[in-house]
This record gives C-alpha cells, sequence and structure tokens, in this order.
C-alpha cells in the first residue's frame, strides 16, 4: 500500500457554519493549461487550482516550449506558439492521471518524442485504453506492460479515426480530440454513455469548431484535424468534486449550514448532487450563472436526515470522483445505500472500494465490497458512528479527505495517515474546513 506523508486527525464538534469558495475545478485546469500551450498567443486563466498535480500539468506545458507563467494566486498567464516542440527531459506527472493522458493525446499531434513518468501510484495504473486509439491514428509508443509508465510516445503525421468508446472515458474521449487536432480527416468518436465535455466546450472557447448530437448509438462528438487554435481568457468554475467534501460535512454534522459559490453544474458532473437531493438532503442551489462556458452556482448544505438508496449504476460517469465521499454520506442515512457500477473505483489513484470498506469498518459500520460495487449500511439518523480508528488512505487524497469528514461527526476522533497527499487536488483543505468550524489537527 502507498502512503503519503503526514497524519491528520478530525475531532467531532460544534456545527459547520460558513460561506466558502470553491476550489478551482481540476478537470478544467488541466484543460486550459493544455489549450493555452497548444493555442497561438497568450491565454489568461483566473481561478486556476494550484494543487500539485495542475502545478505538474503547468511544468509540462513549459518543458513542450510554451511560456507559462503565474502572475498572482489562481491567476496565470500561457503563451503558446501553436504547437508543442520536443521536449529535453522526461515528463513527470505525479500523481496527475487525468493529466498525463491529457498531455500524451496532446502532444500526439507532433513529431517529437517525448517521455512520460509518474510517481508509484501512476506508474501502476495503466494507460492502455488511451493507447489504444492513439495507435489507431498513427502513434508509436513503448512502455511498460498494460501502457504502463514510464513510456515513450512518437507522434505526428496522425490519421483521423472513427472511435466507439469501449468504456464510458472523459481522459480518453478527450486524448484522442487533442490529437485530432492534427490529424488528417475528421475524428469521430462515439459514446455510447455521454461523459463530462469539458473538452469540447473548451475547444470551442479557443476557437476550435467541434460537432456534438445525439443519435441511437449514443452521442457523437465530431472535430475536423488541421484547426489552428487562438487564445483566450478561461475563468475556472469551483469542482463540484473539491465542494462535495464540505458539503457532505455540513449534511451529516448536526446544526451545519454551508455555503459553497461559485460551483460548476454542469449535468454531466451532477450525479453526485442528484444522489444526495434523492437520499432526502438538504441543498439548495442559487444565484445560478455562466463561468468559462460552464453553469455555476452557490450550493447550501444543511443537516439532514438521510436515507439509503440504489444509486443507479449509468450515474457512476458522472460522478465517478465522489463515491468516498457519498460513502461517507450513506454511512450516516437510515438503511443501506448500495453503489454498483465502479469498478473504475479499483484502478483509480487506489483500489477505493477496498479503502473505503476498510476505513468504514473500522469506524465501525458496516461495508460489503463486491468485485465492481459497494454496499453501505447506514447507522440511521440522530445515532452515532463510533469513530475512534486510524484509517489508512493509501495515499490517496479523496480517500484521506472523506475519513477526515466522518470524523466531524462520530463520536471519537478519526485519524488519516497519508493526508500529504490532499494537496495533490484541494490545497488549503483543513484551513477552508477550519474556517467553517471544523477541528483538523495534523502532525
Amino acid at each position: 500500500m502507498l502512503h503519503a506523508p503526514g497524519e491528520t486527525t478530525s475531532h467531532p464538534g460544534a456545527g459547520l457554519v460558513g460561506r466558502v469558495r470553491a476550489p478551482g475545478d481540476k478537470s478544467i485546469s488541466h484543460r486550459a493549461l493544455i489549450l493555452g500551450a497548444l493555442a497561438h498567443g497568450p491565454t489568461e486563466i483566473e481561478g486556476l487550482l494550484e494543487g500539485e498535480d495542475v502545478r505538474r500539468t503547468a511544468a509540462a506545458m513549459t518543458a513542450f516550449g510554451a511560456g507559462v507563467e503565474r502572475l498572482a494566486e489562481g491567476r496565470w498567464r500561457v503563451v503558446g506558439h501553436g504547437g508543442f516542440t520536443e521536449p529535453a527531459e522526461m515528463i513527470d506527472c505525479g500523481n496527475a492521471g487525468t493529466g498525463a493522458r491529457l498531455i500524451m493525446g496532446a502532444a500526439a499531434g507532433f513529431d517529437i518524442s517525448s517521455s512520460f513518468t509518474g510517481d508509484a501510484s501512476l506508474r501502476g495504473r495503466p494507460m492502455g485504453r488511451v493507447l489504444e486509439p492513439l495507435a489507431l491514428m498513427g502513434v508509436r509508443w513503448l512502455g511498460r506492460e498494460g501502457g504502463r509508465l514510464p513510456l515513450t510516445l512518437h507522434g505526428g503525421k496522425l490519421s483521423a479515426i472513427d472511435y466507439s468508446l469501449p468504456v464510458p472515458s472523459a481522459q480518453v474521449k478527450s486524448a484522442i480530440l487533442l490529437a485530432g487536432l492534427n490529424a488528417a480527416g475528421q475524428t469521430r468518436i462515439v459514446e455510447p454513455q455521454p461523459t463530462r465535455d469539458h473538452t469540447e466546450r473548451m475547444l470551442r472557447a479557443f476557437g476550435a469548431q467541434v460537432e456534438i448530437e445525439d443519435g441511437a448509438d449514443g452521442r457523437v462528438v465530431r472535430l475536423a484535424g488541421g484547426q489552428n487554435l487562438q487564445s483566450a481568457r478561461i475563468t475556472v468554475a469551483g469542482d463540484p468534486s473539491s465542494a462535495a467534501f464540505p458539503l457532505v460535512a455540513a449534511l451529516i454534522t448536526p446544526r451545519s449550514e454551508v455555503t459553497l459559490t461559485g460551483v460548476m453544474i454542469n449535468p454531466l458532473r451532477a450525479g453526485l448532487i442528484d444522489t444526495l437531493r434523492e437520499m432526502g438532503a438538504d441543498l439548495t442551489l442559487s444565484n445560478a450563472r455562466a463561468a468559462g462556458g460552464e453553469r455555476i452556482a452557490d450550493i447550501t448544505a444543511r443537516h439532514s436526515a438521510l436515507s439509503g438508496i440504489t444509486v443507479p449504476p449509468e450515474r457512476a460517469v458522472s460522478m465517478i470522483d465522489e463515491y468516498p465521499i457519498l460513502a461517507i454520506a450513506a454511512a450516516f442515512a437510515t438503511g443501506p445505500t448500495v453503489m454498483r457500477g465502479i469498478g473504475e473505483l479499483r484502478v483509480k489513484e487506489s483500489d477505493r472500494i477496498a479503502l473505503t470498506a476498510a476505513g468504514l469498518r473500522a469506524c465501525g459500520v458496516r461495508a460489503e465490497e463486491e468485485p465492481e460495487g459497494l454496499i453501505v449500511n447506514g447507522v440511521g439518523a440522530g445515532r452515532w458512528i463510533t469513530g475512534g480508528a486510524r484509517v489508512a488512505s493509501g495515499g490517496d487524497h479523496r480517500i484521506a479527505m472523506s475519513f477526515l469528514v466522518l470524523g466531524l461527526a462520530a463520536r471519537a476522533p478519526v485519524s488519516v495517515d497519508g493526508t500529504g497527499m490532499i494537496a495533490t487536488s484541494f490545497p488549503g483543505f483543513s484551513e477552508l474546513m477550519g474556517s467553517l468550524g471544523a477541528r483538523l489537527d495534523a502532525r
């Protein structure tokens, strides 16, 4: 099992109250940097998430020849020259799976060799589902079994493909689209089940022509090759995956009312909100508006009596990163919450199904693993979860944050190891939670 440095303990206490801004969305932050580097001229970015994963992508864009400058907190400028040049060093993506897959897709369109690596967790994650369609377009690569990092990729002289996604994956779709920008012909992707559409939206913001239509076989995305991107001004919407932690904390902690401002409400990312509402959560959306091509709103969560439900498996694609924190909400609900169709969680930064189940059991909650599912038997409204455990995070930021949230509403404090990894996606997590009244002690 992998571990990140640091241990944090969360303590039960009074209700959480306050109004805070959601951190910038990680998915959009990666894409803004990459498309800015591919474009001609300066791209101004506001609200960029400055976690370790995104900083790795910023460093990679510098290595590929773009000018990348931090102007102030969350404000960045990327000066692109219309393409990538060959990097002198290996690209280290750290723990950023999204960054690695999207950067490989972008680099594929140029006649250069580039080598990629990452931390121990990322090196263990398969890249084959991205490399397979890129190879069909003409990319050559050499790496470990299953396409695992480190690997070297050589692109250029690509041909467009007609590709049906075998499994729902916005990362695979995005890698193909980025490669398709410099492929001969029209790239056509069929999604039997629609995935998050941030790349399509942002490509349009940078001046690309992207066609999207819903057909009998699913959603079809078309992109003609040979398009030149133009610089843009991008405002990064608040990350719904990060906002989920303080929102669920408010739902399970008595006397709580918390508002997260500027949260993205893209329908393809709103699965957790829909699910929590079905469980009886008191969630209110207000002040809906547009930002950077996305819809955003302020979301208020109040302590709620939750009930267990069966989450539709097809909803997983819109909330795959939120299942660990959903499991925490489910632990406080009345009755079982059944989560299936989530096998992808086995190959994330950790085996999130196994770690979530183990952590819940350590805290006194009955949880049953399935090969591609998890069943959490909630203790019921008004009843305490024992807590008092030391939970192994596996070096996974979302596991760590989820169990720190549980500790805020348990009978006894919960300690989580490897919490240093939280900075990859949510820098300032402890400070934000502390501003709402949470007590988190790090050592």
